[in-house]
């Protein structure tokens, strides 16, 4: 499973690298676009499904395989104290999610308040923890896997649920690009598990947006953050209502 998640990422890296979409594999497989993403979603892929991409996009499944072994290769995770580095300061933070979201040096340099010897001090410093490699005339090279994810519970993760909680929901969701959605009712645990599952196709699906979109100039894409959530609750005066406490255990 593991092997074929890591080929549908590097599936997906080629069409992005050739500016190809999901209608164009959808074209080339003569299925709806729908199902394609399906396809890339679950991952289930035949070798001949697989052939025929690799045909479109004019390469071998040995250089598909080649690009998988490259990637797993890459850096996946940071660890607790490297983290802490991050967090700890802001401007090495603010520029690390830039170069995670794909910005060249011009483009840091134009928005945010940094000289050009501090920008490049901070990328040495991110060059040292392996999440980029600093190339002449300032070229940004990321050296991380796609699949880079901050530590379940670590320190980038306690700190956006602190700007989560103090930031993020502090807001009507009103405007354009914006959209909250509360529902409550009551489930069993097969039902939680399948939703739970729809929740987690919505997060691929925004990855590969996110992957798709970087095709785009800087300037036509936007930050944007979205939460998922759903646990075993009801609000506190409910429970103080309670005759006596729901003891069930999910």
């Amino acid at each position: 499973m593991a092997q074929t998640t890591a080929i549908v990422k590097a599936l997906k890296q080629a069409l992005k690298e050739q500016g190809k979409s999901y209608k164009d594999v959808a074209e080339a497989l003569q299925l709806s676009e729908a199902s394609i993403k399906r396809l890339f979603s679950d991952g289930h892929f035949s070798l001949k499904r697989i052939d025929c991409i690799c045909d479109m996009l004019g390469m071998e499944i040995t250089d598909l395989l080649a690009e998988v072994k490259k990637q797993q290769q890459q850096l996946k995770t940071l660890t607790t104290e490297q983290e802490q580095q991050l967090v700890a300061d802001e401007a090495l933070f603010i520029i690390a999610n830039s170069v995670l979201n794909r910005w060249s040096f011009e483009k840091i340099l134009a928005t945010y308040q940094f000289t050009t010897p501090e920008l490049i001090q901070y990328l040495a410093r991110l060059d040292s923890l392996k999440l980029i490699e600093l190339q002449p005339n300032n070229r940004i090279k990321l050296i991380v896997d796609r699949s880079f994810s901050w530590i379940k519970g670590g320190p980038i993760q306690q700190y956006f649920e602190k700007q989560v909680q103090n930031e993020f929901l502090r807001s009507r969701f009103n405007k354009p690009g914006e959209k909250r959605l509360f529902v409550s009712g009551m489930l069993s645990r097969h039902a939680n598990n399948l939703l739970q599952q729809k929740m987690q196709r919505l997060i691929d699906d925004f990855n590969d947006q996110a992957l798709l979109d970087e095709n785009l100039t800087t300037d036509e894409r936007f930050g944007t953050s979205l939460i998922v959530a759903m646990r075993h609750w009801e609000p506190s005066f409910f429970d103080k209502r309670r005759r006596k406490p729901d003891e069930r255990r999910f």
